[in-house]
């Protein structure tokens, strides 16, 4: 019991010193940076119609700090890429990134209208057709961020990635969250049952949220200058088609 309490406290001291984000401010001329465009120009108004809804669980604690879409310069695709303000496990880990980047990616056809969603799922990009199925529609997974397009069926998802293991996690790591509130602000639990995990019911129109619209295939120098340090995730899916 002693050495449970003394390192539950090195863990606690440790955690107090764990990193705060910086995210720079946002930029007084978004269309001066690296290979961004003017709200004018034909490709940020693409990006702004393409633009997909967020569905986010009503209890989300984070909120979206950044957006950047990017069009990649031959193929038909628009990555947004989401800067939220933090991931609410493992922040008080020394040396961890301190807010929590992720992405989705919307392909078109020659008229503009989206053909294809990807989403960006721990470690897995998942691909879904979205033909004359309207705007894209993303549902945002509480804390963590995860990407999913709307209303995914759970058992198509990862086996290791599956939604109800997430949720059994947010139980079982609640030390992991109580020592991240000592380094920043966060909730105590996701203090509610399954089916409301799964509720996603809070849209977020990420076309009014853009921040700045470039058109490059490496996007990670912007990048840098709009989120500041970041997880740098990979910037394209492997499927897509010039």
């Amino acid at each position: 019991m002693l050495m449970q309490s003394v390192l539950f406290l090195a863990a606690a001291s440790l955690a107090a010193c764990g990193p705060k984000a910086n995210i720079p401010p946002r930029p007084a001329e978004p269309a001066s940076l690296p290979g961004a465009v003017a709200p004018a120009h034909p490709v940020a108004q693409l990006a702004r119609a393409l633009a997909p809804v967020l569905y986010l669980q009503p209890n989300e604690w984070y909120p979206l700090e950044r957006v950047v879409a990017v069009k990649h310069p031959t193929a038909r695709v628009i990555a947004y890429h989401l800067l939220w303000s933090d991931d609410v496990h493992g922040s008080w880990i020394p040396f961890t990134v301190p807010t929590d980047q992720e992405l989705v990616w919307v392909g078109y056809d020659s008229t503009g209208a989206p053909t294809k969603l990807w989403t960006y799922w721990h470690g897995t990009i998942l691909g879904t057709d979205w033909s004359n199925r309207g705007t894209a529609a993303v549902d945002v997974q509480w804390g963590k961020h995860g990407s999913l397009p709307r209303n995914v069926v759970e058992a198509d998802l990862p086996a290791r990635t599956k939604m109800n293991s997430f949720y059994l996690f947010s139980w079982l790591a609640l030390p992991d969250i109580w020592l991240s509130r000592l380094s920043r602000n966060g909730p105590f639990c996701f203090c509610r049952g399954y089916g409301r995990y799964r509720q996603f019911t809070q849209p977020i129109l990420l076309g009014d949220r853009i921040d700045v619209v470039a058109e490059l295939e490496d996007p990670h120098p912007l990048l840098e200058q709009v989120f500041g340090h970041y997880a740098k995730k990979t910037a394209w899916p492997l499927d897509i088609e010039p």
